[in-house]
């Protein structure tokens, strides 16, 4: 049942993605607010497809911790499915994003149509002003920005360098940090195609006030919460 579910996961892609992505096109002219939530609607889908039919749920931890103004938001990186979730938990998201995204077919044309903050990686300090640049703007304008700052998908039980953009931008906008700690790998590992049924938990911590906090710091205090919580969470992946 798994492998036929993941199979019926993936042909529902794509076939919605080219839709989705097709209609935003032809949407272009629109601003760029509704073209955001234009595309609110088909997340919603994939989410009841995700819950549905590969029977992963989810449960959300700390609702509470979330601001009412727009905030950073440092989240563990586990797979794809927490770039549809976290559209779903908090409002008005704006994800950073490697700028090579908008050579792949469909869904990097689709990116390119949202309020996001598309980044070249290989620009070294270069991209740091890229990150204050537009996501400054995409806060000004109501989004919180979603920084995934380990850089890429992370299996479960491991952890890479966290980098400074997510804490930069914080620093520089006076932005609140939001860290949030899941588990999603454990269910949808990187880059697999089959996905098992589970419960994956999103724990959202307190909230970092970056006012007086040197960006180094920002970035310290973000990561020993989510790896503390990742490690209260996935016991078993830490011992």
């Amino acid at each position: 049942m798994i492998s036929l579910r993941s199979i019926l996961f993936m042909l529902a892609m794509v076939i919605t993605t080219p839709m989705i992505v097709s209609g935003l096109l032809l949407a272009f002219w629109l601003p760029v607010r509704r073209r955001r939530l234009l595309v609110m609607p088909w997340v919603r889908l994939v989410m009841w497809l995700i819950r549905h039919l590969l029977r992963i749920e989810h449960c959300v931890l700390g609702a509470e911790n979330i601001p009412a103004k727009p905030c950073v938001i440092l989240a563990k990186h586990q797979s794809a499915w927490e770039t549809f979730a976290l559209q779903t938990i908090f409002t008005m998201t704006a994800f950073v994003y490697k700028k090579e995204l908008h050579w792949v077919p469909f869904f990097g044309w689709g990116l390119a149509l949202m309020p996001f903050v598309s980044i070249d990686r290989a620009a070294g300090k270069e991209a740091l002003k890229q990150v204050e640049d537009q996501g400054r703007r995409r806060l000004s304008d109501g989004y919180s920005v979603v920084v995934f700052p380990e850089g890429t998908r992370v299996a479960p039980g491991h952890k890479k360098r966290y980098k400074a953009g997510g804490a930069w931008l914080a620093a520089r906008s006076g932005a609140p940090v939001v860290p949030v700690a899941l588990n999603s790998g454990e269910f949808w590992g990187k880059n697999a195609f089959f996905k098992r049924p589970g419960r994956v938990t999103v724990s959202i911590g307190p909230a970092i006030d970056p006012a007086g906090l040197a960006v180094d710091e920002i970035n310290r205090r973000a990561e020993a919460w989510i790896e503390a919580e990742m490690r209260r969470i996935s016991p078993h992946l830490y011992r």
